[in-house]
């Protein structure tokens, strides 16, 4: 009798199209890493859903062409430099949403595994992820905006992966600051959420996967038996950005096929 009574009460709701169409006009959405990749895929996305996409790159070829192509504004800057992507964040202007995408992944064993090359990935993959996003939430408080924050972590977070020391530790990093940063914004009403991809056919995935022997073993273990592609992760971005996920907060969520399934 419960039952039945529960069935009729969800036959008798409607659910109003807005409430999950995704359209982001209004709204100003920065995007790091724009250049190439899921950080391009995802601003081109973001568009078609009629955001105003400011791209941060540090190629300057990357954003004119994006820019060609969608019309968005344009940073250039290098976000391992700290004051640098302190500088970016501001020029960037009233931001209500984020997409911190930007990374790198220089790969070593772990015995080889150089300061300069951990600190250089520290730099990017972590550290300008806390100053960039610092500037952007300090101002949706200041001006009262209930905004989302998207981080692009990784599958490597964790799955220990050879010869990817610095970078698995960055991106575990990142998820830690990602709950961090949701548990400390949500009361603004400042949602933070992280994708977590397995190998995405980026270049830098492909210069990492693309050999037969290192790609075949991982390929074997997802399900779907394909890599993703940067579209599959872009519009998973878009959702957590958008007000039809407003209820989810501090997720890392795994975009692998099944990988961890199998």
């Amino acid at each position: 009798m419960i039952v039945l009574e529960i069935f009729k009460l969800e036959s008798e709701m409607s659910l109003e199209p807005s409430s999950v169409n995704i359209d982001f006009k209004n709204r100003r959405v920065l995007v790091t890493g724009a250049g190439k990749g899921i950080g391009r895929d995802t601003a081109i996305m973001l568009a078609h859903y009629h955001a105003k996409v400011v791209a941060l790159s540090r190629t300057e070829a990357d954003l004119k062409n994006l820019q060609d192509e969608i019309g968005c504004e344009t940073i250039i800057a290098e976000l391992g430099d700290a004051a640098a992507a302190q500088r970016a964040a501001e020029q960037a202007g009233d931001i209500d949403l984020l997409v911190n995408n930007a990374a790198i992944a220089i790969l070593q064993p772990f015995l080889g595994t150089t300061p300069e090359a951990w600190d250089a990935t520290m730099g990017v993959n972590l550290r300008a992820i806390v100053i960039v996003s610092q500037v952007i939430a300090a101002q949706m408080i200041r001006r009262g905006v209930a905004g989302s924050i998207v981080n692009v972590s990784s599958m490597a977070a964790f799955q220990a992966l050879r010869d990817h020391a610095a970078y698995c530790a960055s991106k575990a990093g990142l998820d830690q600051l990602t709950k961090v940063m949701a548990v400390e914004l949500g009361g603004y009403g400042i949602r933070v959420n992280s994708v977590n991809p397995t190998v995405v056919m980026t270049e830098m995935g492909k210069r990492a996967w693309s050999d037969p022997v290192k790609g075949g073993p991982m390929l074997q273990r997802i399900p779907l038996n394909r890599f993703a592609e940067c579209n599959d992760i872009a519009s998973v971005i878009c959702f957590l950005l958008s007000d039809a996920a407003s209820m989810l907060n501090a997720l890392t969520l795994q975009i692998d096929g099944g990988f961890h399934a199998a």
